[in-house]
């Protein structure tokens, strides 16, 4: 038993591995003849390999797990035999029933075939009968096809017979009819025939077809060479002379000079397309010369297109010459482009060239895609809407320059009054308004669907923003040209001065300082939030350069301009005021001065110089609220002058009352509140005038102090200082520094004065009426 035993186990273990290795997926699993020699598995996943040693198995397993974990193990592995045996047994049914069917399938097999044998039999009888009867009527019919195919290769010989007499009438047909196309067609057919047998039996046909042939080809250079001829018909007759093995390869460099000269026709020129732009306003008219030209400029490229086409196959080799004949077609119409821009165009005008420029540009691509002349034209298209962008800002600052040097003058009385107002108005709606125009322009490019735009999308936002920063930059330049205070020789500073004048130079400062304002606190804002809202993105020019744009500069930038500018200008009035100061100082003799008779023409021409500024800030700057009003209620603020301790002295003696006045001048000096001459100037009528009153006061001051007066000239001063007083308290807002200002004067003079004995009250006050009574009088005699 113990020795039946051994073979029935090496029996199912021979079994077991034969199944293992049909059905395993895993060729791991197959049994190797090294597998008695293989290293044992040391792990417990190792129960389905081949290799398993079931006592190693079971000393790992008693090892690692305790006897519940060996239970479980028990119950698990009873329950994969359990499935493992049913999975064998519906196997066993399966393959049975696979073995059942492939027995029947044999047995139907050999039940159909037993009747295929005579049949085949009979197949082959009948196909021989079919052979034999096929070779009897082949035989019967073989003379008669004979006889068939000779006519008809009779009759195909005397087709070309007849044709080889016929072609010399047909040579001169096509000569008639000018159809040299056919007439090559014919010839060409007709050479195998002239070679073989053309110098004995078509030796006279032979003869005449050469010589209407040499008629043809002598024709055909015609063509080829004729300036009247279209490219086209030109290129046409290249090929035909090509198929007659005519030497046309000497042709073709006198084609390829008559291809250049052809694009001088193709070129855009300034004029037509100035004359275009005038009439494309009118396109919507049948019959407009500007479509008329564009259509045919257009039908002119088309046929220029055709012969390069026709060129490439004459003559494979000569793409890099017809290249470079694109390139410098593409490269003229731009140039053209660049002049163009340089005039005062619109957008419109401008994408309309760029039209033609690109639908030019897509035929010859069509044949010369070699030569890449949509990226070609990209980057010369660059250098032209750099051009205009640059140029419609230079008009644009060219525009807000008239408007501010142009001279606008009003009739009034009989004379002519300059208008700053309207230069201001005009330069303001130049500046706003001209903008936006610009913004608008180039918002219309930017939105044009042409490929080429849209590949220049970023460029031309960049540009943009650039043009204005740079534009704003030249206009603050150009301000401070206008304004003279450009050091450098420019003859615009000369045409501007010498259009405008003294009197209006002076106002154009004023309007630049209220322009310089208008830019920073209106024309920025607006123009940067329209840049934001159409003019968003770019980024061609590089992050590391920072924004193209900056408001926040420009605003700086005309901040400090308009201050520059309005003290500018209280400087120019100033000086001019100045010169009389000085004319009037230097001229008399103060020590010989005689008694004053009435109040110097000096005041009278500081009275209008004063009344001109007033005039001239009217007209641009706003009315500011009036400060300073001087309580005369309070004694710390009157003039010496007014004192009444000093007026009550003024009966004693005149020595004591001029010492006294001095002293009691020094002594109020102590008490009086301090008064703060000069401020800020703000952009108000009255800062302006009241800091030019100021200052006139002060240099009045200054020199007075370089002056020596005797009594007259001492009371000359106290008379045109006392006149003074009313009408600088009228227009000036600070009366209080006002009156302190001519105190000082007054003790300045009484101080260089050798004998220092001012007027008695009546005395001054009948002088002043007089002055008065004579201005009233003058009045309606100037009106």
């Amino acid at each position: 038993m113990g020795a039946d035993d051994v073979p029935m186990d090496d029996k199912a273990k021979r079994m077991r591995d034969l199944l293992s290795s049909f059905y395993s997926p895993d060729p791991s699993m197959s049994p190797s003849p090294n597998t008695s020699s293989s290293r044992p598995q040391t792990t417990l996943d190792a129960i389905n390999s081949s290799s398993f040693d079931p006592d190693q198995y079971m000393n790992l397993l008693a090892a690692k797990s305790n006897v519940e974990g060996i239970l479980q193990r028990h119950v698990e592995m009873a329950a994969e035999i359990k499935n493992l045996d049913t999975d064998l047994q519906m196997l066993v049914y399966e393959n049975y029933n696979k073995f059942i069917s492939a027995t029947d399938t044999i047995k139907r097999m050999k039940s159909n075939i037993v009747g295929m044998e005579s049949n085949m039999e009979q197949l082959l009888e009948k196909i021989m009968s079919v052979q034999s009867r096929s070779d009897g009527v082949n035989t019967s019919l073989f003379e008669k096809r004979e006889h068939v195919e000779k006519l008809h290769r009779t009759r195909n010989l005397l087709r070309k017979v007849q044709f080889i007499y016929d072609l010399p009438v047909r040579l001169g047909k096509c000569i008639k009819s000018e159809a040299y196309a056919d007439a090559v067609r014919f010839y060409t057919g007709a050479m195998p025939i002239f070679k073989a047998y053309g110098d004995s039996s078509f030796q006279d046909c032979k003869r005449a077809s050469e010589e209407a042939m040499a008629i043809i080809i002598k024709n055909l250079q015609g063509k080829l060479f004729s300036d009247s001829e279209s490219i086209q018909t030109r290129a046409e007759a290249a090929v035909l002379l090509k198929q007659l093995d005519f030497p046309v390869e000497s042709l073709k460099v006198r084609l390829l000079e008559k291809l250049a000269q052809s694009l001088v026709d193709l070129q855009l020129k300034t004029e037509e397309i100035s004359n275009g732009s005038v009439d494309s306003k009118d396109s919507s008219k049948e019959g407009s010369p500007g479509l008329a030209t564009a259509a045919a400029h257009e039908a002119s490229v088309r046929e220029f297109v055709e012969a390069v086409r026709a060129y490439c196959v004459i003559f494979p080799d000569s793409e890099k010459q017809l290249v470079k004949l694109a390139q410098d077609l593409v490269t003229k119409h731009f140039e053209t482009t660049e002049e163009y821009v340089k005039k005062r165009i619109c957008s419109a005008d401008l994408l309309r060239v760029f039209r033609i420029i690109w639908t030019d540009v897509l035929l010859m691509d069509e044949v010369l895609h070699e030569a890449a002349l949509p990226n070609y034209s990209l980057e010369a298209a660059k250098v032209a809407v750099k051009q205009y962008v640059a140029s419609t800002f230079s008009h644009l600052l060219h525009d807000i320059s008239d408007a501010l040097t142009k001279v606008h003058v009003r009739q009034k009385k009989g004379g002519e009054e300059y208008s700053l107002q309207v230069v201001l108005e005009a330069s303001k709606k130049a500046v706003l308004q001209g903008s936006m125009d610009v913004l608008l322009d180039f918002r219309q490019i930017l939105e044009d669907n042409l490929e080429l735009l849209v590949k220049l999308k970023d460029l031309i936002i960049d540009l943009v923003q650039e043009g204005f920063q740079d534009f704003f930059r030249a206009l603050d330049d150009h301000f401070l040209l206008l304004s003279g205070k450009n050091n450098s020789p420019s003859q615009d500073q000369g045409l501007t001065e010498g259009t405008l004048g003294d009197k209006a130079f002076a106002g154009l400062v004023l309007v630049l300082a209220q322009l310089s304002v208008f830019i920073e606190q209106t024309a920025i804002p607006r123009i940067t939030e329209e840049i934001a809202a159409s003019f968003s993105g770019g980024g061609v020019r590089g992050y590391e350069y920072g924004p193209a744009f900056v408001p926040g500069e420009i605003c700086r930038i005309f901040r400090s301009a308009g201050e520059k500018f309005l003290n500018l200008y209280i400087n120019m009035r100033t000086q001019r005021i100045s010169l009389l100061l000085k004319k009037r100082f230097t001229t008399p003799n103060w020590v010989k001065h005689k008694e004053p008779r009435e109040v110097h023409m000096f005041v009278d021409l500081f009275l209008q110089e004063l009344e001109a500024v007033g005039r001239e800030v009217k007209q641009i700057l706003p009315q500011g609220l009036r400060r300073h009003r001087r309580n005369d209620s309070n004694g710390s603020t009157a003039s010496s002058r007014s004192n009444p301790l000093r007026e009550e002295r003024l009966t004693q003696s005149n020595t004591q009352r001029a010492r006294s006045q001095l002293l009691e001048t020094h002594l109020a000096k102590l008490f009086k509140q301090k008064v703060e001459i000069f401020t800020k100037v703000e952009y108000t009528q009255e800062s302006v005038v009241s800091t030019i009153v100021k200052l006139f006061l002060k240099s009045l001051q200054e020199f007075v102090r370089l002056q020596t007066f005797n009594r007259s000239g001492f009371q000359q001063i106290q008379l045109d200082i006392q006149f003074l007083r009313t009408p600088l308290k009228e227009n000036i807002e600070d009366e209080a520094a006002v009156d302190f200002l001519l105190d000082e004067v007054i003790v300045g003079a009484s101080e260089r004065c050798l004998d220092p004995i001012p007027l008695e009250p009546p005395i001054l006050d009948k002088l002043i009426q007089a002055k008065l009574a004579k201005t009233r009088d003058q009045i309606p005699i100037a009106s």
